[in-house]
């Protein structure tokens, strides 16, 4: 874990050097343009309403994002598969994790934010109605591969969702807002799957729950994306 750390920080502070740069003024009255006096409507709603929306769908899609993770090596030792293997599904979800997220930054820098948030959203939905339609080695290690694929770029989308569509001196305090919903969604999805587990005695029960969290998530984030297709640009009130 430490040559990993090593690693880690050897790579990223001289591409962090290459990358970053002054980051450029807002135009107008912020990356809306509202002038003072007005109150803008983010995808026609008021703007904590909309934070508010984003918040409860990224507690909502962590909730399921943290289970296979945390109970995944648990899960196989159920169904008899050596925990060796376990761990080694889990790795490959982590790695094909690492890989996705390439993936889908170029989806958010294309297709917006919160089209990406769906579209993550639904790849995680999917790969947890894989691990509970699979109890053999092969197709766990197959969806394990494909949840680490689909999860890995809903959080940072969450992010490039709020840039969009609020103004650039408001991130300072919208997103570690939303970073703080999201990552209590991760602490109570790995929670909840052991209490369920405890009650229950197996993780079918803990991984259906997950898809119902990840449903009530699609609602939510699909709502907000049709309003988007409808509302190209946040619209202004009089205050």
């Amino acid at each position: 874990m430490q040559l990993y750390a090593g690693l880690t920080i050897v790579a990223i502070l001289p591409a962090a050097f290459l990358i970053f740069g002054t980051a450029p003024e807002p135009a107008g009255g912020g990356a809306t343009g509202a002038r003072p006096g007005r109150r803008i409507l983010v995808l026609g709603l008021r703007s904590r309403t909309a934070l508010g929306l984003l918040c409860v769908a990224g507690f909502l899609c962590c909730v399921p994002m943290a289970m296979p993770q945390g109970h995944l090596v648990a899960y196989c030792g159920d169904l008899g598969i050596p925990v060796t293997q376990g761990a080694a599904m889990l790795s490959l979800l982590l790695a094909c994790a690492f890989i996705g997220r390439q993936f889908w930054g170029f989806v958010a820098d294309r297709f917006g934010g919160l089209r990406a948030v769906l579209a993550g959203s639904a790849c995680q939905a999917v790969a947890m109605v894989g691990f509970l339609s699979t109890q053999n080695e092969a197709g766990l290690f197959a969806v394990s591969a494909a949840f680490g694929l689909g999860f890995s770029g809903i959080i940072p989308a969450y992010v490039v969702a709020v840039r969009e569509l609020f103004p650039a001196s408001e991130a300072s305090w919208r997103i570690p807002t939303l970073l703080l919903f999201s990552g209590s969604g991760m602490a109570a999805g790995g929670w909840l799957a052991g209490v369920i587990y405890g009650y229950a005695g197996f993780y079918a029960a803990a991984f259906a729950a997950a898809i119902l969290f990840n449903l009530a998530n699609l609602l939510i984030v699909g709502a907000l994306v049709f309003r988007q297709s409808r509302l190209r640009f946040p619209a202004l009130v009089g205050a």
